[in-house]
């Protein structure tokens, strides 16, 4: 600990330790005498400050154990299921809307075990709050059971201090929150925050919140956050095709992480490390580009707008220019100055007059092992990929996961990371890089380091199918 102490404040040891030899050593008649001249007060001002700059060092935040829902294939929504039922819906009463919604699913990267609430099975689909909280128990308590049967042996529900749960489309009356808290007993005390109107990226927001306030609570605080999106009651029953888009690429989904400032006798599996957050809602395009809206007939949906791929690339970029020198060796740091340096000299020169230079980009690679991008969508995957100069390799977990999942909203990074897990590929030392993408707009990235792998056996919500992944995915033209 005190090893840490000097290391963090060397800099404002260094500016006490010059003052204090100078006060002592160069000058001791005057001292003690009491005869003491205005630039020793000034030393001594200095000492002062430094003093109260030094900092004891952050306290870790650990993911102790996580758990996502696995669908049962009753829920299963196949291309021929899709289709069916799109030509029973009575408001999709032309061919056109019903061959723009295969067209979308055919080229979503969804394969044919994705699936849907019980209330997109009915004809026409059940939008009642009932149908909702059905859903919600479902998803939200499965996650959470997945969790604590991992941590039995040492932690319950009820050593839980604080519970954050999101989901952006439903927000009843006890919320979400409570009704966990309801059904798992926590504590009077249990400190509960319900999240909603983020969309796919609260999850992330969720682990930055916990990771602030766990940085200033008592040693042994832990944290429950819950992550969702409950379907059953925006389903959108218009024809507007902006607005079709969600009903074609959302599936039902939930996951459950136990965070803590402890590493809980060494069981915790992952330590967090750095995260930061950009929102770029002060652009309008940006602002508009998930949105909750009626169409002209009154209906509401969520209308996603065609220039999602381009604004979630734009703020992945202003979001790596902020992670990337918090993570990226010095090697690769150097690289980026040294382009950036090369650019300006060149057209300080005249010789890169008329050509468009190109920076160095640096390889994430050499910082992270594995990457969990957000299974927004086929083109949300490609962009990022694109943007941050990934291999297919290093995009398989989200494609994966887009697959045999589709779209499940702030949780599909924990899919991906249970995906990884499942494979066997997660080593002790590895390092993960989280990125998601949300309405606001909003990019979050978390870096993870892995400090105890998973059993041999865990598959989680891919124990039934981990033997049948990767899979070749069609080419779209």
């Amino acid at each position: 600990m005190a090893y840490k102490l000097v290391v963090n404040s060397f800099v404002p040891l260094l500016a006490m330790a010059v003052p204090a030899a100078v006060l002592f050593l160069a000058a001791p008649d005057e001292l003690t005498g009491g005869r003491l001249p205005p630039v020793y007060v000034l030393m001594a001002a200095i000492l002062a400050a430094a003093v109260s700059k030094m900092r004891l060092p952050t306290p870790e935040v650990y993911l102790v154990e996580y758990g996502c829902f696995r669908p049962s294939p009753r829920f299963r929504a196949p291309l021929a299921t899709c289709r069916e039922h799109a030509h029973l819906m009575p408001y999709l009463y032309d061919e056109q809307s019903v061959n723009f919604m295969m067209r979308l699913i055919e080229r979503s990267g969804l394969g044919e075990e994705t699936c849907v609430p019980a209330a997109y099975h009915c004809m026409p689909p059940d939008r009642s709050l009932e149908a909702s909280l059905e859903e919600a128990e479902l998803v939200v308590f499965s996650a959470i059971d997945e969790a604590f049967a991992k941590t039995r042996s040492f932690l319950a529900p009820a050593d839980m201090d604080m519970l954050i749960l999101n989901c952006s489309l439903l927000a009843p009356t006890p919320d979400l929150a409570d009704m966990v808290i309801n059904r798992y007993k926590l504590r009077a005390d249990v400190r509960s925050v319900n999240m909603s109107g983020m969309g796919c990226s609260a999850a992330l927001v969720a682990v930055g919140l916990v990771r602030n306030i766990l940085r200033t609570a008592a040693p042994g605080t832990r944290a429950l956050i819950v992550s969702t999106e409950i379907l059953s009651s925006q389903y959108y029953v218009g024809t507007d095709p902006a607005m079709l888009l969600p009903n074609c690429l959302f599936r039902m989904g939930a996951a459950a992480m136990i965070l803590s400032n402890s590493p809980e006798r060494g069981r915790a599996r992952f330590r967090l490390g750095r995260v930061v957050r950009t929102v770029t809602a002060a652009r309008d395009t940006d602002y508009r580009c998930v949105y909750m809206d009626e169409d002209d007939k009154g209906n509401t949906g969520i209308r996603l707008s065609r220039h999602l791929p381009a604004t979630a690339g734009a703020a992945l970029k202003e979001n790596v220019t902020a992670f990337a020198p918090l993570v990226l060796p010095p090697s690769e740091l150097l690289r980026v100055a040294l382009s950036l340096l090369k650019n300006k000299l060149l057209l300080l020169t005249g010789g890169g007059a008329g050509v468009k230079q190109q920076l160095y980009r640096p390889d994430f690679r050499t910082a992270f092992e594995h990457f969990c991008i957000h299974a927004g969508g086929r083109s949300v995957i490609d962009e990022a990929q694109a943007g941050l100069g990934l291999s297919d390799q290093d995009m398989e977990a989200s494609r994966m996961t887009l697959h045999r999942l589709g779209n499940t909203s702030s949780s599909s990074v924990l899919y991906e990371l249970a995906y990884t897990e499942a494979k066997g590929r997660m080593k002790k030392g590895d390092r993960v890089w989280m990125v998601s993408f949300g309405a606001g707009f909003d990019c979050n990235s978390v870096a993870w380091v892995c400090i105890n792998p998973a059993a041999g056996d865990a598959g989680g919500p891919w124990a039934d199918c981990i033997h049948r992944y990767p899979v070749q995915l069609p080419v779209v033209v």
